[in-house]
């Protein structure tokens, strides 16, 4: 199979592509500025995307995206991740759109910011979008993908929850100073964390790429979501190190802004993969404990 992706130096995107090239398929980086070696050349600021050199592609996997997490939230920053997601998925899925014959599929990054902050409440692909900035650009993130809808692509939203994976993202992030014996929850702890690992992220989206009763949003959490005081606890126990040292709201807002705080770290979601349960797909990973030891510690004998 030939595979366009997108955001393929990322931590999902590398991931991805190194399991693609194992299994025999040909991939096609979209990348920006000059691309080379059978790359796509794309600029989401000039709405350019190099339409010629898309021809013959099977299927496309789109991650690219401003980082929700990579800088504080001013009005600003805000613009410029709304941009790079709505805007290039829209510059994507219309140049999908246009081509003779057309990809089968379009897997298109999404996220459970969707769902917004939900307390304890189980929420599925059926539940309705919550309320906030991430609800928003999440729903505007998924129309965005309207015109290869319309061409009868195949559209997946992947509403992926937190990656777990030493290589990148918020646990690499986390563990150094849950090494050093001083980490512990966030805020109250009570907020619900949808997690997934990295390899059944992977998993995942090749399961969607091969599944074609997939279609729309589809969870990409494990089955097991824990509070952030029980993932507290688990880190600690995996790294055999102690977590009893909370971090306050009041300190996150101060680092982060109320905005950015409240949506990000100290809110949940208590999410379920419905969809992927639905149509057959096996977790190497359902538990957060065994999960952690397996990417940070020893697995329990």
């Amino acid at each position: 199979m030939d595979v366009l992706v997108s955001g393929s130096h990322g931590l999902i995107g590398s991931a991805l592509v190194a399991a693609l090239e194992t299994r025999g398929d040909h991939v096609r980086r979209l990348v920006r500025g000059r691309a080379t070696g059978g790359d796509v050349a794309w600029d989401i600021g000039a709405g350019t995307i190099d339409a010629a050199a898309l021809a013959g592609v099977d299927a496309a996997v789109h991650l690219a995206g401003e980082g929700v997490a990579e800088r504080r939230w001013s009005a600003e920053q805000k613009r410029r991740i709304l941009g790079s997601r709505v805007d290039g998925t829209r510059l994507l899925a219309t140049a999908l759109a246009g081509l003779d014959p057309r990809p089968a599929v379009l897997v298109s990054g999404s996220a459970i910011g969707f769902y917004g902050d939900r307390g304890d409440q189980v929420l599925t692909e059926r539940s309705a979008a919550g309320s906030g900035f991430l609800p928003g650009l999440v729903r505007e993130w998924e129309a965005a993908t309207r015109p290869a809808e319309a061409a009868g692509i195949r559209v997946v939203h992947i509403r992926t929850g937190i990656v777990l994976s030493t290589a990148g993202g918020a646990l690499r992030k986390q563990l150094p100073p849950f090494r050093m014996g001083v980490g512990g929850r966030l805020g109250s702890g009570r907020q619900y964390l949808s997690w997934i690992t990295i390899d059944d992220e992977v998993g995942a989206i090749l399961h969607c790429l091969a599944t074609g009763s997939l279609s729309g949003p589809v969870n990409l959490t494990a089955p097991g979501p824990a509070t952030g005081a029980e993932f507290a606890r688990a880190l600690g126990a995996a790294l055999h190190r102690p977590a009893v040292i909370p971090v306050p709201a009041v300190a996150v807002k101060l680092a982060f802004g109320a905005e950015m705080a409240q949506e990000l770290f100290l809110s949940g979601q208590r999410v379920l993969p419905a969809e992927l349960e639905r149509t057959g797909y096996r977790f190497a990973q359902t538990e957060l404990g065994p999960a952690l030891r397996s990417l940070v510690g020893r697995p329990r004998r």
